[in-house]
């Protein structure tokens, strides 16, 4: 599912609050400033890899913020990786600081404050997954957010390299071939992190988290319909339901759970989505298997504070 924006798509004096708008859809809500004057020029274009995103960001210097008010507002559950591509930008969260250089990449947790800044125009590629896909204790991860990885040397090198050649053929892929490069991405990432925090192999469970990252791509690809159950689901997998839910449970979630944000959430990027502004609300439901109309609004209420229509007029 590829997807895109450009500035360009908006007379010269919107172009900056089109910008805030388009990038908190795409990744999760953030607050997006500058300290220059003109018209603000900036692209975004990516593909779903199963459950993760890779998205290319070209963009003029700006500074996009995760606050605190942002993130109580929001239930985002992700990790991110940035790649710088071209230019030069800063990031930090957690107290700690990465200036990145073309070749360099980050790694930083959505779940806290982070401001991200373009310190002129550049290119990055962010890789964006839910923070259960990485199979590593969240609270080890967060020793090494706002730490840069060099891109010139080592595991730094060959993940810049992947990403990079990823990006150039995303729109000529199938389902299967970005899920097998998703998996692929995270667990060179995972080998790095566990290097860095000296996690033991048993800490690792590769053999789990390739089986929960394939069980979320077949729920990705099936998400759009109505029958999409735990019991399909697990047979799908060769598993049984009581494993299934067992593995989902050690993510501190559930199969149920997981598919309602996973579908709330690709309503939530069509309700913005230029594209879909004259299909009906009730349509944009049915499309990510929520067919019942009512339902689908309690729901989507119940998830962020306001109806779907409500959202698709903000």
């Amino acid at each position: 599912m590829p997807e895109s924006a450009r500035t360009t798509q908006v007379p010269e004096a919107e172009r900056f609050d089109f910008w805030r708008q388009v990038v908190s859809d795409t990744f999760v809500p953030l607050d997006a400033t500058r300290d220059t004057i003109g018209a603000f020029d900036g692209a975004l274009h990516g593909m779903s890899l199963g459950a993760a995103r890779l998205i290319q960001v070209d963009a003029d210097r700006h500074v996009a913020r995760r606050t605190r008010r942002l993130i109580s507002g929001s239930q985002e559950d992700y990790f991110k990786l940035g790649l710088q591509v071209q230019g030069r930008s800063t990031l930090q969260q957690d107290g700690r600081e990465a200036p990145l250089g073309p070749g360099d990449f980050v790694v930083y947790d959505t779940t806290r404050p982070y401001t991200f800044a373009f310190t002129d125009r550049g290119r990055i590629l962010v890789l964006i997954f839910p923070r259960a896909l990485l199979g590593l204790p969240a609270d080890r991860v967060a020793r090494l957010t706002a730490t840069r990885f060099s891109g010139q040397q080592g595991l730094g090198r060959l993940i810049g390299s992947f990403l990079l050649q990823a990006a150039q053929v995303l729109d000529d892929m199938d389902v299967r071939d970005s899920t097998r490069l998703a998996g692929n991405v995270l667990d060179l990432l995972v080998t790095g992190l566990a290097s860095q925090l000296s996690t033991a192999p048993a800490d690792v469970d590769s053999a789990r988290r390739a089986l929960l990252t394939q069980t979320v791509a077949y729920i990705e690809e099936h998400l759009g319909e109505p029958d999409l159950t735990p019991a399909r689901i697990a047979g799908a997998q060769h598993i049984s339901t009581r494993y299934l839910h067992k593995l989902f449970n050690a993510e501190d979630t559930t199969v149920s759970a997981w598919i309602r944000q996973r579908r709330m959430e690709r309503c939530r990027h069509d309700l913005r989505d230029p594209s879909h502004a004259r299909r009906p609300v009730s349509a944009i439901g049915a499309r990510w298997g929520l067919p019942d109309a009512a339902h689908f609004s309690r729901l989507f209420r119940a998830t962020y504070g306001m109806s779907p229509r409500d959202y698709r007029n903000t």
